[in-house]
């Protein structure tokens, strides 16, 4: 599925101009990550179309060419503490890239921690959360969020305010108050946060993938877990960086959804 949003009149820009707005937005190299941030794979250098999508792979390039995207912006992009050798499914992915000029930009961490277009961020605002404070210590920085409902929601209503945001099956575990009102949110597969949410007293942890040993943990500390799918509670961060960039150049952007089963 595309999701194509154009502005009014076509426009470009140059590729380092874009580049360079994402790095400084995101601080993508003041961010300790495994990811390799940034532009990972140079193609063309003007930009008249913006294909995001949350992961890099053979399915977004393609879709990416055909809608005429000159790069492709990802949460999850293709270099993970760096490259060994280009075989076998790396070789792949370049020879498409550079045969097809198609530019690469992936941000990891820095698009689940930043505090506007973050995947955490948009979760925490979807639900309305107020006093956030930052949450979910990972390698030294905290990059999720923390904060209080408006008002008591079940798990139920939470996962119907979330909207796209949670899988059809999304899986929860209702040990805690049936009322909730302090949440913590880390997208993606932060199960291991589980232990933060419950020392620092919230009534339900979002996060993205389930994790066994969480069961019994949640269970016998009295809260309650969502599991929004790690797919899915990584969609708003990429969708939300779209967004911030057609409103600042008004160029065209094309989100790519291709959900996977996690």
């Amino acid at each position: 599925m595309e999701n194509r949003k154009k502005p009014q009149q076509k426009v470009s820009i140059q590729r380092e101009e874009l580049v360079s707005f994402l790095n400084k937005t995101l601080s993508v190299h003041q961010t300790k990550d495994v990811s390799c941030n940034g532009l990972q794979v140079q193609g063309a250098s003007t930009i008249t179309s913006v294909a995001l999508a949350v992961d890099a792979c053979m399915e977004a390039y393609e879709k990416s060419v055909r809608s005429g995207s000159q790069i492709l912006l990802t949460h999850h992009g293709i270099i993970w503490n760096g490259l060994t050798s280009i075989t076998g499914s790396a070789y792949k992915h370049l020879k498409y890239l550079i045969g097809n000029n198609l530019n690469l930009y992936a941000a990891h961490l820095p698009l689940d921690m930043h505090p506007d277009v973050g995947n955490n961020a948009v979760l925490s605002k979807t639900l309305n959360l107020q006093n956030i404070i930052p949450f979910g210590l990972y390698k030294g920085v905290e990059i999720g969020f923390q904060g209080t409902l408006p008002k008591p929601l079940t798990i139920e209503e939470i996962t119907l305010a979330l909207g796209e945001y949670v899988e059809k099956d999304a899986v929860t575990l209702p040990f805690g108050p049936r009322q909730i009102e302090r949440v913590a949110i880390v997208s993606g597969g932060a199960s291991d946060e589980l232990s933060e949410a419950i020392t620092k007293g919230a009534d339900l942890y979002i996060t993205g993938e389930p994790s066994h040993k969480n069961y019994h943990e949640a269970r016998e500390a009295q809260i309650n877990v969502l599991y929004c799918g790690h797919y899915h509670s990584e969609k708003p961060g990429i969708q939300a960086l779209g967004n911030l960039v057609r409103e600042q150049w008004g160029i065209e952007t094309v989100f790519i959804d291709i959900p996977t089963t996690v």
